[in-house]
């Protein structure tokens, strides 16, 4: 139960961060999805980690939110790269 509560809240932290950094994806809303889903993950545990309370809370939340902003930021600079 508590993965698709992450998944499901991830959905959510994707469709934030992509508010919060508007502009064009190189992958668009799934990849945004997907990254959102990512930095649930990662800022849950970071946030449990540190202290900032448990998942599910106001500061596990603004966390993962973070989190999926920095993994859209570098997956914005990684794919703006012409290798």
């Amino acid at each position: 139960m508590d993965i698709l509560m992450i998944l499901i809240t991830g959905l959510v932290i994707g469709v934030v961060a992509k508010f919060l950094m508007p502009g064009n994806d190189p992958g668009g809303i799934i990849i945004t999805t997907l990254l959102g889903i990512a930095g649930a993950f990662v800022g849950g545990f970071l946030s449990t980690a540190i202290g900032l309370g448990a998942m599910g809370s106001v500061g596990s939340f603004v966390t993962a939110t973070v989190g999926a902003m920095l993994l859209l930021a570098g997956y914005r600079v990684i794919k703006g790269r012409k290798i």
